[in-house]
């Protein structure tokens, strides 16, 4: 792999994203993605299989399982000068070098189905063998341990801040959707007109993680502000049916990208004079008061369009008041069964 590897973006007029790294194999993996994965997928998968491959500096077939496990060390060690707040590690933190392994992982199982690469086998292992393991035939223990750490949310002072801070309808109207509903980024950025229904005060989200739709209800507060944005702000001759669109400039009418809401929201935090406040986070306050307030953890997964409960049953320790609450009613009970049993013995 002689030539320097760089990620390169193209857009053809039907708008459809074209990603490549400069190695054959790896464009022809990327395009494989870009048919059946979202842009944002498309664009982490070649990153890092562009870090990996410029790590390794080998083609494809002459990478081996050391070659992984190097790679894995370099990344944990801080050869990339990053530091992680997330786990209290050095380097980059254990979610990015897993999510690295697992698009590295996914490239040679697309290698190995094709079968005309010359690659016989996938060389990130499936885990690490243990006792327990060996014993049972199971997988083995993972390559890189992720922490499981609590999402950030908001308190509601800085909630008000931060909505206080924004400058356009379209902008409010993009944080509740996220605030109210609890959309992920790339679900606000995807919804169409014919997606919103105001009279039911639901919309239909389309362009779900993992390709799932579902229809999800969502506070009347939201169709107040979009129906402001909607009637004074958006251009009449927007050239999308997307429904937040870029408001100025030479992009006035196209479609909001993932960038321009990050930097709406980074423009609004610093305002504000907040640290925190992203997309993901919003989505995780929007969750945490939901369940708060009494809503079913069967009814938070379907809002949030979680495939597994146990994604969802994080939000348990996020509602402190429910933990509280469920505490108080097991130690009182403990309390009053010590007092009867006193009360029996005399």
């Amino acid at each position: 792999m002689s030539r320097p590897l760089k990620v390169v973006r193209s857009v053809a007029p039907s708008g459809e994203l074209t990603v490549t790294v400069g190695q054959h194999d790896v464009d022809e993996y990327l395009e494989f993605v870009a048919a059946r994965g979202r842009r944002e997928t498309l664009l982490a998968t070649a990153f890092d299989l562009k870090v990996f491959f410029a790590w390794v500096a080998k083609p494809p077939a002459r990478v081996s399982t050391r070659d992984v496990v190097a790679f894995v060390a370099a990344q944990r060690r801080g050869a990339s000068k990053v530091v992680s707040l997330a786990d209290g590690g050095s380097g980059l933190s254990a979610r990015t070098v897993a999510r690295r392994l697992s698009s590295v992982s996914g490239f040679y199982a697309y290698l190995l189905a094709r079968g005309d690469s010359g690659v016989s086998l996938n060389p990130v292992p499936r885990g690490l063998a243990t006792r327990r393991t060996r014993r049972s035939g199971s997988r083995g223990a993972p390559l890189v341990r992720t922490p499981r750490t609590l999402p950030r949310i908001l308190a509601a002072a800085e909630v008000d801040a931060l909505v206080a801070a924004l400058r356009t309808d379209r902008d409010r109207a993009m944080v509740e959707a996220m605030l109210l509903a609890g959309l992920r980024r790339c679900e606000v950025l995807g919804l169409r007109l014919g997606d919103l229904h105001p009279g039911e005060r639901r919309v239909f989200v389309a362009e779900g993680k993992g390709g799932h739709q579902r229809m999800i209800p969502i506070a009347g507060r939201f169709f107040v502000t979009l129906a402001r944005y909607l009637e004074a702000e958006r251009p009449a001759d927007a050239d999308t049916d997307r429904v937040f669109v870029v408001l100025k400039g030479p992009r006035r009418g196209q479609a909001l990208s993932a960038y321009g809401l990050d930097e709406i929201l980074d423009g609004a935090r610093g305002r504000a004079g907040l640290e925190r406040g992203t997309c993901h986070q919003l989505r995780h306050t929007c969750f945490t008061r939901l369940r708060e307030a009494g809503m079913a953890l069967e009814a938070v997964q379907a809002q949030a369009g979680h495939a597994s409960i146990e994604t969802t049953r994080i939000y348990l320790h996020l509602g402190d008041r429910w933990l509280a609450d469920e505490y108080r009613r097991a130690a009182e009970a403990i309390d009053a069964q010590v007092i009867g049993d006193r009360a029996v013995g005399r």
